[in-house]
């Protein structure tokens, strides 16, 4: 049995315009404050000796690949995405940046979520990806309209209470 996957799909390249703004600031930190500090502990610690035996700097090797993993992808990334700016001509539907307010019909249960890019998903915030099962299955549906949503957790009908683009 061979260790290949296929590659999982792209995610769609879409991104608020604060998101965006987040991404940005983050691979400037990443470039500007974090890196430089890691490669003087790396530095500081290569002079210690035998580095083979040196957990410092085994350890700050790896943060350091870890850190240029991270701006490799958000270099690539960041160019690559759409701002998304205002909000769509029919508030009444839902769509990218929709806060959606969804009722659980078998339970009766209220939720509430926002539906963002992929790069910016927040389950503390309720905010879902677009790709997500939930956000596809909710896309272009009006207040009132119910619709089935395929979940981890089984087959799920909802109902959309609001929808707000504030």
């Amino acid at each position: 049995m061979s260790r290949w996957r296929p590659p999982s799909p792209g995610s769609t390249a879409i991104i608020s315009r604060d998101g965006f703004e987040r991404l940005k600031a983050e691979l400037d930190h990443l470039w500007r404050v974090v890196r430089p500090e890691v490669v003087k502990a790396i530095t500081a610690a290569a002079a210690e000796g035998d580095r083979s035996e040196n957990a410092e700097y085994i350890y700050r090797k790896k943060q350091l690949a870890e850190i240029d993993r991270r701006a490799r992808y958000l270099s690539k990334r960041i160019p690559a995405l759409k701002v998304a700016e205002g909000s769509p001509a029919d508030r009444d539907q839902v769509y990218f940046g929709a806060r959606i307010e969804l009722e659980n019909v078998a339970t009766g249960e209220v939720l509430r979520y926002r539906i963002v890019g992929p790069d910016e998903t927040d389950a503390r915030q309720g905010w879902i990806s677009i790709d997500s099962p939930l956000a596809r299955a909710a896309l272009k549906k009006r207040v009132d309209d119910e619709f089935t949503a395929e979940l981890p957790g089984g087959t799920t009908t909802f109902a959309i209470v609001a929808v707000d683009y504030g």
